[in-house]
């Protein structure tokens, strides 16, 4: 089968690109910029299209016997590709079909983890963990891993370890062997139009899974030797997973069942971390993917945690907020998210997906509201910004950015010298 993916270089698509070759599939792809995962893809064999999307590699390639168009949930319905795709008359789908046809067509059991916040990192411990152990696992990381590529599969595999997103209820098309539920806010709102419907899906996810992991079960009491008290929970959860793993291998096996949590501990504790989520640039520059209020606390905790134990004076933020319709829902929830920071840059909000009806909230709208709004500043992308993050690194503070937009690349280009 011939497949192409749209927006192949995303930490989202491309593994699952990676994987779909595994499987014994021909892929190929397009996107508007070179992502993360593009060495990875051209490693892989993957012949993939940088630059304007405007259908013309699509329409070769469907020449060349593509029948199928897989896409992200962002893709605009009028995009080139898409036209093309439907006029070609092939199938056209998001990338969750492909996903569960891969799980299907594989015999894998699904382990999912969901959740408002934090299932990036628990899904990385868990492929982390089970690959430390050398167990059968394929998997699916929505981010870059610095210990292995963000995607795999061998034959042999039997379990498939996935980060299931909630955006446009993309995690409902699948029914979990295993689902690791890590928190339940409110977020999406241009997808959930309350509190309750957002909920209700996960409640729906939940029914739809064999066994359901919420909390951190046998691992509470654990001595995790890592920063952060948020962290520390996401290793349980982690831990909790792996262990069902285990048990259910040795129940295959007809071995004996047994609850061996010591190397599960072990192998948690030298978790290396992963992209975009408290990710280490260099000495007291950090970068995080939070957006969402209850995940800027939680890595405040890790940052903090992390600040005490390198020695540093104290924690400095740089936030951009993500969506203005995202935001004129959890404006209110801000008031304390930003406990415990020096100093905090608020950046203008990045703007993707918006409503056209609501006002564009400023940075202002949300400072006033701070607990410690006496911390915060208005702030632009720029050389000033930049001057004031080496300032606050040489000063002895942690710096880290909170973002789900450009100001990640902004920094790295700053950092590197891009």
């Amino acid at each position: 089968m011939k497949i192409y993916i749209s927006g192949i270089c995303g930490t989202g698509m491309g593994p699952l690109a990676l994987m779909a070759v595994k499987a014994g599939l021909t892929v190929c792809g397009s996107d508007q910029h070179k992502g993360a995962i593009f060495e990875e893809l051209e490693k892989a064999g993957i012949e993939v299209k940088i630059g304007e999307q405007d259908g013309e590699f699509l329409r070769s390639k469907i020449a060349e016997g593509v029948e199928w168009f897989v896409h992200t949930s962002a893709l605009d319905l009028d995009a080139p590709e898409m036209k093309i795709a439907k006029e070609a008359g092939i199938r056209v789908s998001k990338r969750d079909n492909l996903t569960e046809l891969l799980v299907q067509k594989l015999g894998l059991k699904m382990v999912a983890v969901a959740g408002t916040y934090g299932k990036t990192t628990t899904t990385s411990m868990i492929i982390w963990t089970c690959l430390k152990l050398g167990f059968p696992v394929a998997y699916l990381a929505g981010t870059t891993l610095g210990f292995a590529p963000s995607g795999s599969f061998k034959y042999g595999d039997k379990y498939f370890i996935y980060e299931a997103d909630e955006y446009d209820r993309n995690f409902l098309k699948f029914h979990p062997w295993l689902a690791v539920i890590t928190s339940v806010s409110y977020d999406h709102p241009d997808i959930y139009k309350t509190p309750e419907e957002y909920r209700k899906a996960f409640s729906q996810f939940e029914d739809q899974s064999k066994k359901v992991i919420r909390n951190a079960g046998v691992f509470e009491d654990a001595k995790f030797e890592l920063a952060g008290e948020v962290r520390r929970y996401d290793a349980a959860l982690a831990g909790e997973a792996v262990l069902n793993i285990s048990m259910d291998m040795a129940e295959e096996a007809g071995e004996l069942v047994s609850y061996k949590t010591k190397p599960i501990v072990e192998a948690l504790n030298q978790f290396p971390g992963v992209g975009r989520r408290f990710e280490k640039l260099s000495d007291g520059i950090y970068t995080d993917y939070a957006h969402h209020p209850e995940e800027i606390k939680a890595t405040m905790d890790v940052a903090l945690d992390e600040a005490e134990l390198k020695g540093k004076k104290g924690v400095v933020v740089v936030y951009q907020p993500h969506q203005n319709t995202r935001q004129h829902e959890v404006q209110d929830l801000y008031y304390d998210a930003f406990i415990g920071a020096e100093k905090v840059f608020w950046l203008p909000t990045y703007l993707t997906r918006e409503d056209e009806s609501l006002p564009i909230l400023k940075p202002m709208d949300f400072i006033n509201q701070l607990n410690n709004a006496e911390v915060a500043e208005e702030a632009e992308l720029d050389e000033q910004l930049w001057h004031e993050i080496l300032r606050y690194k040489n000063y002895g503070y942690l710096v880290v950015l909170m973002t789900a937009g450009p100001a990640d690349e902004w920094l790295r280009k700053k950092l590197y010298n891009i």
